[in-house]
């Protein structure tokens, strides 16, 4: 008898399969990090030099290897998670953020005035731990001067983590940045730092026709707590870039979180992805795999419907329809072809050239009778019958 297969995955012995089961969620998140740390470890007893990481965090060298790597979650679909290219990325909140450091350096791109956010970053109200963090405030117009050519753009990639930008501008920076940071893991991610008018209680649509003076457009951003806890939030998010295909990849963590802690933003992240963007949710989840930068993808859930719709399964008869006509449209050979017109001209000469030979025979006879008739040697009953 043949071997009995263990399931890749398990799923909850109650209520509904289109959930997480938690201890499968753990086991794949202790054992990616265990394989990735193993990995790391038997890197750096090869190589004879220590990263400058290594060096200045000692006391974290036992239990952490001397480098991070991330950690990623990838969720495959049925169909289609979108019809087109979304350069504005969206946002997931998780439990445990990316971008807890102190040395995080960010770049903060705003509106113009500049000098307005510049302030607000300044201002005692706030946060002294956040603005020591945001190392770099530039308006779109300066941003556009500064940034022209692609060495500058890289320079600007390379000197700051996490790039956060004015809600009001984030679809112009597509242009102004290029592709050197759109084909990176350092999209821009949008904030909203826009004063909000509100009359009893409801927003207020402002005209877009309509031009603000400089006192109007100082006073458009928020005070300086919103700006922050804004900011916080963005933080505290994990980004979610949608294209037109069937797999979307969201970071998660890296290897200095805890395997608990990995397996919370998991949850937090597919939650987070089936409410909110996959269309007809849990339905059009294929698989959901957990996987380092250059590790295999683990598995913590597998549907067991590969299709969406019933509609999307063809039946055996349309199948053998379809295969009748790709064989009927392929391709045929030359040779075969000039054979095949060689032997229809051939064809069509002999079947003319017999056509011709029994439009002449019944010349001849028809010349033979009306002599016959002439010189009377034909009886007229016969000549009748003709």
């Amino acid at each position: 008898m043949p071997a009995a297969t263990q399931a890749l995955t398990t799923k909850v012995a109650s209520g509904s399969p289109y959930q997480l089961d938690d201890k499968q969620v753990l086991r794949a998140s202790s054992a990616l990090l265990r394989h990735i740390k193993s990995e790391q470890k038997d890197q750096e007893e090869a190589s004879t030099k220590k990263t400058l990481i290594g060096d200045d965090d000692e006391s974290d060298s036992e239990s952490f290897p001397s480098t991070s790597e991330l950690v990623w979650l990838v969720m495959t679909t049925k169909k289609h998670v979108v019809d087109k290219n979304r350069l504005k990325p969206s946002k997931i909140s998780l439990p445990h953020s990316l971008n807890k450091s102190s040395s995080l350096n960010i770049c903060l791109i705003t509106a113009d005035p500049q000098r307005s956010v510049k302030d607000i970053v300044a201002d005692p109200a706030f946060p002294s731990e956040l603005s020591s963090r945001i190392t770099k405030v530039i308006g779109l117009t300066k941003l556009r001067d500064r940034y022209k050519s692609f060495e500058s753009r890289r320079q600007l990639l390379s000197e700051h983590d996490v790039f956060l930008a004015d809600d009001r501008i984030i679809m112009r920076l597509i242009e102004t940045l290029g592709k050197i940071f759109y084909q990176s893991s350092k999209r821009p991610i949008p904030i909203r730092i826009e004063q909000i008018e509100k009359v009893d209680g409801k927003r207020v649509k402002k005209d877009p026709k309509s031009k603000q003076s400089k006192e109007e457009r100082k006073a458009s951003f928020a005070s300086p707590q919103v700006v922050a806890k804004e900011i916080e939030k963005a933080l505290n998010c994990a980004p979610v870039y949608l294209a037109p295909s069937t797999t979307t990849s969201v970071r998660i963590g890296s290897t200095k979180f805890t395997p608990e802690q990995l397996a919370e933003n998991v949850k937090a992240v597919v939650n987070g992805l089936t409410e909110k963007f996959i269309t007809k949710g849990w339905r059009n989840v294929k698989a959901i795999h957990v996987k380092g930068t250059s590790t295999m993808a683990l598995p913590i859930w597998l549907a067991d419907e590969l299709w969406l719709d019933e509609t999307d399964v063809l039946e055996e008869e349309e199948k053998k329809a379809i295969e009748n006509d790709k064989s009927g449209n392929k391709r045929r050979n030359p040779d075969e072809d000039d054979a095949a017109r060689g032997q229809s001209k051939k064809t069509k000469k002999i079947k003319a050239a017999a056509d011709e030979d029994e439009v002449s025979l019944k010349e001849k006879l028809q010349k033979r009778k009306s002599q016959a008739l002439e010189e009377g040697k034909v009886p007229v009953k016969a000549t009748k019958g003709t």
